[in-house]
């Protein structure tokens, strides 16, 4: 049941994806802007929002009539864009801003966003369901810290480390993009 093996592999897919320190120049801007960011809301919200979609988002998906296999070729996509866009430093995709930064734009989209959730059925797909568990908390305990944490990691990294980190984990989340793509692809024909 479970597998260290595939523990490690699901946390650094979700942790690619989320891309906390990544983001952590525009936590700084919305702490800045609005004041206070609730770390512990935030984590505790994206969890729950990430356990729930990996449960329910099957379902969903059954209730309009989309098996798994092409959700995840359509996961596998999303991720190689979102890989696209750290490892160009463009942006691909917009998000409104928000006036709030506690729940809407912290724990969702930027922490339990599109990618996050299409990546977790992907994920599904693929591995046991305890291990993927196992890495969201991880996952969430990462984002915790790095919340918490935000202006302390921007003077130790400064803007060039974080810029270096987005590079690096952009051509590993290019690398599971692709895997996950040639897999589903042949399961959808097969």
């Amino acid at each position: 049941m479970f597998s260290l093996k595939e523990i490690v592999t699901c946390t650094m897919v979700l942790f690619a994806v989320i891309d906390i320190i990544g983001s952590t120049p525009i936590i700084i801007g919305l702490r800045q802007k609005v004041g206070h960011i609730q770390s512990e809301k935030a984590s505790l919200v994206a969890g729950v929002i990430m356990i729930g979609f990996l449960f329910l988002g099957e379902s969903i998906l059954k209730l309009i009539g989309i098996d798994v296999n092409s959700f995840a070729v359509a996961g596998a996509l999303i991720i190689f864009f979102l890989a696209l866009e750290m490892i160009l430093g463009i942006q691909l995709y917009k998000d409104e801003s928000s006036d709030t930064a506690s729940i809407v734009p912290i724990a969702f989209p930027l922490i339990a966003g599109a990618g996050t959730l299409t990546s977790l059925l992907s994920l599904r797909a693929e591995y046991d369901v305890a291990n993927i568990i196992v890495a969201i908390v991880i996952n969430i305990a990462i984002v915790y810290t790095v919340l918490k944490s935000s202006k302390r990691i921007e003077r130790v990294l400064g803007q060039s480390g974080i810029n270096i980190i987005r590079k690096i984990f952009g051509v590993v989340l290019m690398a599971i993009a692709v895997k996950l793509f040639a897999g589903n692809v042949q399961q959808l024909f097969t």
